[in-house]
């Protein structure tokens, strides 16, 4: 009896372990392995969160956090299945997702990834001042434009591009038989998502994606998110919904010349939100709507906002000056 008890903690611990690691700045990690279904876990530490599949092919992994946590991370991942890791699929380019690419290739892995992911991270090596950014091996090897599938650990796992969504390389993956979907960071779970403008990343495309999304999913479908915890089909869709609600408010304000300290300042149609935390995450309410608002500008442009006297002056000496060329 004692010696069940045992092996069933054994068991409790290697599928919830939670273990403290340090990196490199003395920083404590707490991993912890989730079973999300069947033989597809969750690694959450620091950065994004890992998706792995399990099985008689060896490890299908999703995402890698950062460079100093690799050998921990490896460490977690041999405590559910020994086999080396034969395929890493980086959802996009950011560094809490990709930071330890170079180290999963030195340990076998074949990286994957959309187009412009190969692209974006090639810049950052071009850019790199210190040698672990600048090194090729954090570069995928195989590429795709909009879709692949594996067929892999006897699943058939659909990986497709969503578009100008959290960036312009967002990839999202679907283990049909387990009915689990790793969106990569299209999906917040609870908090307000980081929509990077700078690389391709749109607020109305990040909408587009969560909706795509959800169409493949079903009431059962367990959602691996890019940050936070498990979700479900219903997340995605609020998720959508909010975005949806806060940019409509945003967009309104906007072409009613408010500037973006004034919008910012407005929290009336972010406090239900605010309310459960969303802002107290990476995003805060302040950049979510500073992100909204850049967003807008750049489709509507900069908005003229003197009044309708100051236009009409600067049209009369315009007028004015035109005059003064024709008579010369």
């Amino acid at each position: 009896m004692h010696y069940k008890i045992i092996v069933s903690l054994i068991a409790f611990f290697s599928l919830f372990s939670v273990l403290a690691q340090k990196t490199d700045g003395g920083d404590k990690v707490q991993f912890k392995m989730i079973n999300v279904n069947k033989d597809i876990y969750m690694l959450q530490g620091k950065g994004g969160n890992i998706g792995l599949s399990f099985g008689h092919d060896g490890v299908f992994m999703i995402d890698d956090q950062f460079a100093d946590l690799s050998e921990d991370i490896l460490k977690e991942i041999a405590k559910v299945d020994k086999k080396p890791i034969q395929f890493l699929i980086n959802t996009h380019m950011h560094g809490d997702h990709t930071g330890g690419n170079a180290n999963m290739v030195e340990a076998g892995a074949i990286i994957v990834a959309q187009d412009n992911v190969r692209t974006r991270l090639q810049e950052t090596i071009i850019k790199a001042e210190d040698k672990a950014r600048g090194d090729t091996k954090i570069l995928p090897t195989i590429t795709f434009a909009q879709d692949m599938t594996f067929y892999f650990n006897g699943e058939k796992i659909m990986i497709f591009h969503v578009h100008d969504a959290h960036t312009d390389g967002d990839a999202v993956v679907y283990f049909t038989q387990s009915n689990v979907i790793h969106t990569g960071d299209v999906f917040f779970k609870d908090r307000y998502p980081y929509i990077d403008l700078n690389n391709g990343g749109t607020v109305q495309g990040y909408m587009a994606a969560l909706e795509k999304i959800a169409l493949l999913a079903d009431d059962d479908t367990k959602i691996i998110p890019g940050h936070g915890d498990i979700g479900t089909k219903k997340d995605l869709e609020a998720m959508a919904s909010m975005l949806g609600n806060i940019y409509r408010r945003v967009t309104h304000h906007y072409t009613n010349h408010k500037t973006k300290a004034e919008i910012i300042a407005m929290r009336d149609f972010t406090k239900p939100f605010d309310d459960l935390g969303f802002g107290n995450g990476f995003i805060s309410t302040e950049k979510m709507l500073e992100i909204m608002y850049d967003d807008v500008e750049k489709i509507k442009g900069k908005i003229d906002k003197r009044n309708m006297e100051e236009r009409l002056q600067e049209e009369l000496m315009k007028q004015q000056e035109n005059k003064g060329g024709k008579g010369e």
